[in-house]
């Protein structure tokens, strides 16, 4: 039998290019392949359906919200391979980004939509599938004009993680090699090691400075604790991240858990503080400072991301111009003119129809709210139509940014901050009580969708241009996606509320949904929204913009739980260390290059085993080791981490650039 030739990608697919460099994915340009067939159409959509469900259920009954992609990678790798298909990589590409659509959507639903049940407003099955539908098809719309920005033009500017390991998971399909047997241990590796912590608690998943005396006193008198995440996953996800941003991460996250949450409780620590009118009776100085997090400081970084978001906006001025300037120059064009034919790696859907269907969607969206029954009147709708398009336009950037960067979308942060701009603009032009609280969600619901596909969809972008996929192709396969998975999400949340509902005893969890409604009740209710702390974080960020240091990811780790944020640093100091120990840049290159498939493998095993584990959760399959968790699972948990750490550390540096063998 003949042997597959082993696919890598080239040299220069993670680093800024030289100047007059150019790259060169794994599919010729100038080739023509096999990508959207029925085949890759079909299974597509079929992932899309398994797994918008899946997400959904798992998501809302247990709390715990999976990445789709890495497991549909997979999937169609293994499927691709066993069917023994010609050209299989290509249509992985379709299948995996058809398929994506499940877990962006499911984001953009189940972070809203189950507030409507949780106030107990009244919002049709059709409502909710036209907010989820609507909202997919402007992100996808809004994102395509800056395709060549992100994915070309920042070449090697930005990690984009969750590409990476994504990629990793669909070339590993082509061939043998060391590459994919790196890839397939450190897979199991990860995957067993995060499925003994979630499945078992073999030892914690977080460590925690309160597990010694003097930290728990510290976080009881001064608020000052410390918490790390000992998962794998988390750990690759550092490594591809890299040093520089990983620290600046880090950095923001610190100056809320040792700086800001310690000092709210020194000025205000026995006072109640009441922002947002929602009838908070506890002290500052009585609270957690898990809890003070949640309720105040985290609200800074909310701040802080939509003020970085607006300065990279105003930085972009000049793609957002040129993309503009595209679209006017083609209506311009008389017919009959042609263009210099673009590569085929360079086709995106004409300007012309991106403008038209950016048109018709926005139509498509005041009709929904002036005639669907979500406002009351044709200027509430002109009202709620303008919220959407301008904040979506403006957060879509945010969105894909962010992706890039640390490989997870904000996109709960921005909605709240939505949902707040949209409730006091409502109830400025006289929408109050239950229809006002339906119609802020609904609006909400069509911008968070909008933005969680625009982020997840950069993503899939990314992988096809590393590959060389036509952009074009995935771009008009994706609203196929969208619109199976909204109907998908819905019909799942419909069925899940009847079942068991949102509210009361054995209710569903919902935690981001509920965060939501505890946010616009007030509003609606004469209440107000915490000002003084978005304020604090847009502050935060102009003085980083002024200082050149990058304000998005420093706001992103403002917002992220810091046991999210200290284990990318150790990746990322990993990723500096096996990347700088030869004085021969060839060893270090091959170094870094295998420590990256070590940490996709990481990612990817921790992807699967998780939705595994989530299963048996769900399922009240209970193999958790409660007693030994609770009394030595932090005591031991730091010594599995710190034995990854150095097997992630050994195998990258075991890099022989002449043989192909290690």
């Amino acid at each position: 039998m003949e042997e597959k030739k082993q696919v890598q990608l080239p040299e220069n697919a993670h680093r800024e290019l030289k100047p007059g460099e150019t790259y060169q994915p794994i599919l010729d340009p100038a080739g023509k392949y096999t990508e959207a067939t029925p085949y890759s159409v079909a299974v597509g959509l079929l992932m899309v359906i398994l797994f918008s469900a899946a997400a959904a259920y798992l998501g809302l009954k247990v709390g715990q919200v999976f990445e789709a992609a890495i497991p549909i990678a997979i999937i169609a790798v293994g499927l691709t391979g066993a069917l023994g298909l010609k050209q299989g990589l290509s249509q992985n590409v379709i299948i995996q980004s058809v398929g994506g659509c499940s877990g962006a959507v499911v984001a953009g639903a189940i972070f809203t939509l189950p507030a409507i049940y949780i106030l107990g407003v009244e919002v049709n099955f059709w409502q909710m599938v036209l907010s989820s539908l609507l909202g997919g098809v402007l992100g996808i719309l809004f994102l395509i004009p800056f395709r060549k920005y992100f994915v070309k033009e920042m070449h090697g500017k930005y990690p984009f993680p969750e590409a990476t390991a994504t990629t990793q998971v669909l070339i590993s399909g082509e061939g043998g090699g060391s590459s994919a047997k790196t890839l397939i241990s450190a897979g199991l590796i990860g995957g067993l090691y995060d499925f003994a912590v979630a499945t078992f608690g073999t030892w914690a998943e977080t460590v925690s400075t309160t597990v010694t005396g003097w930290g728990a006193a510290l976080a009881d008198k001064a608020k000052l604790v410390l918490k790390m995440n000992t998962g794998a996953a988390v750990l690759g996800l550092g490594y591809i991240i890299g040093l520089k941003y990983s620290f600046i991460i880090c950095c923001g996250s610190l100056l809320v858990w040792l700086v800001i949450i310690p000092l709210m409780n020194l000025i205000w620590g026995a006072d109640v503080i009441d922002l947002m009118g929602t009838g908070v009776s506890q002290t500052i100085g009585q609270m957690a400072p898990e809890q003070i997090f949640k309720d105040y400081a985290r609200h800074i970084g909310i701040g802080g991301i939509a003020t970085a978001g607006i300065i990279g906006i105003v930085k972009s001025f000049g793609v957002i111009k040129s993309a503009a300037g595209l679209a006017v120059s083609e209506f311009k064009r008389k017919p009959g003119t042609l263009d210099e034919k673009a590569l085929r790696t360079e086709e995106d859907l004409p300007i012309k129809t991106i403008v038209f269907g950016v048109v018709v969607a926005l139509l498509c969206i005041f009709a929904f709210f002036a005639f669907g029954g979500v406002v009351n009147n044709v200027w509430q709708a002109l009202v709620g139509l303008l919220v959407v398009a301008v904040v979506s336009f403006l957060f879509t950037t945010v969105a894909a940014n962010a992706i890039a960067i640390v490989g997870s979308n904000p996109v709960s942060g921005m909605t709240l901050m939505t949902l707040i701009i949209a409730s006091l603009i409502l109830v400025a032009v006289g929408l109050k009580g239950n229809a006002g609280m339906a119609a802020a969600l609904i609006i909400g619901g069509v911008v968070c969708t909008a933005l969680s596909v625009a982020g997840s969809f950069i993503t899939d972008l990314k992988i096809g241009y590393w590959i060389g996929s036509t952009p074009k192709v995935q771009e008009g396969w994706k609203f196929l996606g969208v619109a199976v998975s909204a109907v998908t999400v819905c019909g799942v949340m419909l069925v899940l509320n009847k079942t068991y509902g949102f509210t009361g005893d054995n209710a569903l969890v919902a935690p981001q949904a509920n965060a939501m409604a505890a946010v616009i009740q007030p509003m609606f209710s004469g209440g107000g929204a915490p000002w003084l702390l978005y304020g604090i974080g847009a502050a935060i960020a102009l003085v980083l913009n002024f200082c050149k240091v990058p304000a998005l990811p420093f706001a992103l780790g403002m917002f992220i739980p810091i046991d999210l944020n200290l284990p990318l640093l150790v990746g990322g100091a990993i990723s500096w260390y096996v990347s700088t120990r030869s004085k021969d840049a060839a060893v270090n290159t091959a170094r870094q290059e295998k420590g990256t498939l070590i940490a996709s493998g990481f990612i990817a095993g921790g992807a699967l085993m998780g939705v595994v584990s989530a299963i048996l959760k769900f399922a009240s399959v209970d193999l958790y080791l409660s007693d030994w968790a609770a009394s030595y699972g932090e005591a031991v948990a730091l010594l599995p981490f710190l034995a990854i750490v150095a097997y992630m550390e050994y195998a990258s540096l075991r890099v022989d650039v002449q043989r192909d063998d290690v």
